[in-house]
Formats: C-alpha cells, sequence, structure tokens
C-alpha cells in the first residue's frame, strides 16, 4: 500500500500543454485561409450535425475496444490508446485549422481484479472496489454507524472485524480509509438504491491507506445489517486479489488557429471508458459529439477560438481535466472564458438534463457566468419545443476543476444510474423505475445500446453553444478576477457534504 501512495505521488509530473495557437495564424480546413470562410452560423452548424456521422464515429471507437482482448477503452489500455490516436488523426486531418497537442501525464489504474465473498458460509454476489488492495480476511461483520463518513461513525468493535458501511453521503475511498483507521480487516459497502453497486475508491488518498473493500447490493447489504442489528452474530470471509500499476496517457487539446485566444471558449469530453466494456455512451456520446462538432467548425471561423478538450482518466477521478487545469498558466487560465462539458448525451432511458448553473434548483451555484450558460441550453430546448430538467453541479465530471478556478460552466447530459421517476417518464417518455443507463458501467454500453434521438439532439445543442460563443461573449457578465488556483489531487475526491445527489455517481466514486 505504501508502494503504490508513493506512485501516486510521484506519478503527476509530466509536460504541460505548450502555448496557446497564434492568432495570426490564417490556416482554414484543407489550407484555405480562414479570413475566406464564413462567420460560424449556429443554424448551419446544426445543420450540419448528421446522426449518420455520430454512430460511424461511436461504432469507430467500439470497434477499437473490441480489436483488443479487453474489449475496453480503459486508461492506459490499447484501446484507448488507440482512441487518442483516432482523434488526434482526425483533428490533424483539417488541414491545420486546429493546433494539436497530447499532454501527457501518469497515474494508477488497476488491471485486474479477483474475488470470493461467503457470508455466514453462503457465497454473495458481489462487486470489488476499484482500487482496493489485496487481502485475506475472516471476521464478524460490524455495522457502521450513519454513513461512514467520520470517524466517530466507527465503533470500537470494528477493530479486527469487517465493516458493513451504506453508500451516501461522502466518497467510497474516504469510507474505506476510515474503516482502515479504526482497525478493520476489510470492508463491505453496500448500494443506497436498488441493485448492485459497481465502485471505485479512486487513487490513494492523503488521509491514509486502503483496505480491502467489496460492494453489495441494496437488497443483500439492508438485509445484513437488519440481521446484525436484530442481534444475529454475522461472519464473512473476503478475499481480494487486485493488481494496480503506473500507467502513462494523454489528454488531446484542439485549438483554433483563429478567433481571439484571451477569449477562449473551451469543451470538453473524455476518452475513457470502464474495464468492463467499450463505454460507448459513457463517454464515447460525448466523446464522438464534440469531435463532429471540431470537424464541421472547421468550414468556419470565429470571433473567439475555441478549444476542446478530449479528457484521459475521468474514469480514475476526473484526472485528465484536472491536470490540465493545474499546469495551465494563470495566465492562459484567464483566458478560458466558460467550459462546456459533455458526458454522457446518449443514455437509452434519457431525460434532457442541462447543469443547475443558476443554482435554482439545487442551491449549488457556478461561477458567474453559469446561470447564462444553463439558460442558454434552456433556449434551445425550448426553441425545439422540447423538454428538459436541472441537473446537479456535483463534482461528478469534468467540468470540476474548472469551476474550482473560477471558470464559468455549463452543459448537457441524458442521466447515468439514477432511477427514472414516474414525473419524468411522463415528461419525457422512457420507463419509470429504472435507471436512466441501464448499461451504466457495463459491457453492454454499445453502439446497439444508444438513443439516437436524445444523441443527436444534444449533438446540435453543443453545436449551438459553440456559434453562439464562438461568435460572441456578450451574453455573459465580464469576467470576474481569476480564481486562487488550488490543488485538486487528491482533493478532487473529497466532497462535500453539499454534494449528496448523485446523478452519475462519481463515476460511481460515491
Amino acid at each position: 500500500m505504501v508502494a503504490i501512495q508513493a506512485l501516486l505521488f510521484g506519478a503527476l509530473a509530466a509536460s504541460a500543454v505548450a502555448a496557446p495557437a497564434n492568432p495570426h495564424d490564417d490556416k482554414g480546413n484543407h489550407g484555405r485561409p480562414v479570413s475566406k470562410l464564413p462567420l460560424v452560423n449556429s443554424k448551419a452548424l446544426q445543420s450540419s450535425i448528421k446522426i449518420k456521422e455520430l454512430m460511424k464515429g461511436a461504432q469507430k471507437l467500439q470497434d477499437l475496444a473490441y480489436s483488443h482482448p479487453e474489449r475496453n477503452r480503459l486508461m492506459g489500455g490499447a484501446g484507448h490508446n488507440d482512441t487518442i490516436k483516432y482523434i488526434k488523426n482526425t483533428l490533424e486531418s483539417l488541414g491545420g485549422y486546429y493546433k494539436v497537442e497530447l499532454q501527457q501525464f501518469s497515474t494508477l489504474i488497476q488491471l485486474s481484479e479477483e474475488s470470493s465473498l461467503t457470508i455466514s458460509n453462503a457465497p454473495v454476489q458481489h462487486g470489488v472496489m476499484e482500487y482496493s488492495p489485496s487481502g485475506n480476511a475472516t471476521a464478524p461483520v460490524i455495522v457502521v454507524n450513519n454513513f461512514g463518513c467520520e470517524a466517530s461513525d466507527y465503533p470500537t468493535t470494528v477493530s479486527g472485524n469487517i465493516a458493513l458501511i451504506s453508500r451516501g453521503t461522502c466518497d467510497f475511498g474516504l469510507k474505506s480509509v476510515l474503516a482502515g483507521l479504526a482497525g478493520a480487516k476489510a470492508a463491505m459497502i453496500y448500494n443506497n438504491i436498488p441493485g448492485g453497486l459497481n465502485g471505485t475508491l479512486g487513487v490513494p488518498r492523503a488521509e491514509g491507506p486502503y483496505i480491502p473493500t467489496v460492494s453489495l447490493s441494496q437488497e443483500d447489504g439492508t438485509a445484513l445489517r437488519t440481521s446484525i442489528t436484530g442481534g444475529t452474530a454475522v461472519s464473512a470471509n473476503l478475499f481480494v486479489e487486485t493488481v494496480i500499476t503506473n500507467a502513462t496517457t494523454n489528454n488531446v487539446i484542439a485549438t483554433t488557429n483563429n478567433g481571439l485566444q484571451n477569449q477562449t471558449l473551451m469543451l470538453g469530453a473524455h476518452t475513457d471508458s470502464v474495464a468492463a466494456g467499450p463505454g460507448i455512451n459513457d463517454d464515447g456520446s460525448g466523446t464522438i459529439a464534440i469531435l463532429e462538432v471540431a470537424k464541421q467548425l472547421a468550414k468556419y471561423r470565429v470571433n473567439n477560438a475555441v478549444r476542446f478538450g478530449f479528457w484521459s482518466g475521468e474514469e480514475e477521478g476526473l484526472l485528465g481535466s484536472t491536470y490540465y487545469v493545474e499546469h495551465l498558466p494563470a495566465a492562459e487560465l484567464a483566458k478560458v472564458r466558460a467550459y462546456l462539458n459533455f458526458d454522457m448525451i446518449a443514455s437509452p432511458n434519457f431525460i434532457y438534463g442541462i447543469y443547475d448553473g443558476d443554482g435554482s434548483s439545487y442551491n449549488m451555484t457556478g461561477p458567474a457566468g453559469s446561470a447564462e450558460i444553463e439558460h442558454f441550453f434552456e433556449r434551445y430546448f425550448k426553441s425545439n419545443r422540447l423538454p428538459f430538467t436541472a441537473t446537479e453541479f456535483n463534482g461528478r465530471s469534468d467540468y470540476q476543476a474548472f469551476i474550482d478556478n473560477g471558470i464559468p460552466a455549463g452543459g448537457t447530459d441524458t442521466g447515468a444510474d439514477r432511477v427514472k421517476t414516474a414525473e419524468e417518464a411522463k415528461i419525457f417518455g422512457g420507463t419509470a423505475g429504472i435507471i436512466l443507463d441501464p448499461n451504466y458501467h457495463q459491457a453492454a454500453d454499445t453502439v446497439s445500446n444508444l438513443n439516437q434521438t436524445a444523441w443527436i439532439v444534444n449533438a446540435k445543442a453543443i453545436a449551438a453553444a459553440v456559434a453562439e460563443y464562438g461568435t460572441s461573449f456578450k451574453s455573459l457578465p465580464p469576467k470576474e478576477a481569476p480564481t486562487k488556483k488550488r490543488s485538486m489531487l487528491p482533493s478532487v475526491r473529497e466532497t462535500s457534504a453539499k454534494r449528496r445527489v448523485s446523478r452519475k455517481t462519481m463515476k460511481s466514486y460515491q
């Protein structure tokens, strides 16, 4: 465990992205001078986004994943490395319209896992929390109070035993650390919504080492808790073996060679999947959508520079976007006028979600300008006579590092592992009582399970936003003085008490 922590704190040492593109470069699509290109137009750019091209891109990502035995695009793996090459090559094929850069960084990844769990001598279905250390424990199961987010939640009897902890309020990683500090040999974290739990502890934390940690379904966990609190003594045997190593990966950053570089719109999506599958909705849908918008934008000139961030390591804890923001000089960060995030925009049982920049729904406002970004997307959906709802700014996707540094942010999503309500089913269609993406973090997150209707709507919303802010930021308030930058690793995985409602569960970090 000590060795793993040493790897973490030595890992994030890599080259930063080079200086921004020269605003005087007059490069257009396939060498056509930018001055000869028409100014970007919202209607035209939206019209150029076709579902056929989106699906072709999604199929490409799936083919890249399936061309390797792992059949995924896990950060550091062959499928993900091929994804990065594909994105870079596509952007570089646009005749010099973009300055395309790779930003390299290193971090830990989990390559494999094996496990077993028996409770009262009966095998129990479970999952292994990503980044769990290896270990074997046979001991009584002790119920932890509340959500196990405070040291005081752990009774003295947990020492030398196995802790049973409810999901909720704080990160899984913090629960594992606190259980270990209380003397527990291992931990079991059970879901607080129906069904199983596919979670990650995140890369090691400063608070302390992890202990072997597995996940249980809500049904099994609550039944176990009820039995123990009712006076029944329960013992378990838990075995976990994981292989964790250091990996090097890349963000892909593409900036228009035209437009004001001190007034830059940035938008992003993550390029990696979990180990279970190819990750075509999560987040192939966002990746391909912004890539297609980038391709079509190359037919136009812009007044304000537009920068696309294709982030690596989101599934491991927002690593790529955090690394980018932390390593961008303060003077360059101040030139980023707004950031738009697109993560899971083709969910099968979708909603049309807009990040709650004004805080009117979740009482958590983004930096100044976030409200106006939210209102822009609201106008987009209204103009298309489509319903929408607010999505919480809860720190569970790549906008977080930008928000933490005072950059206004926004975007859209279609939902992950939250259960659709009856009211939402009436508004958006679909099925109440099941999660918004039943294939979330599963092998079935494939091309065939994308909702094409939701996808094209959101992809055109991206195009509309790029046209809006690539032309003018007049709808946003004046820029504020830059916020003092703060370190996001490992604190990116720390979740405040206000961030309790899971949308995407920080890739099941909580």
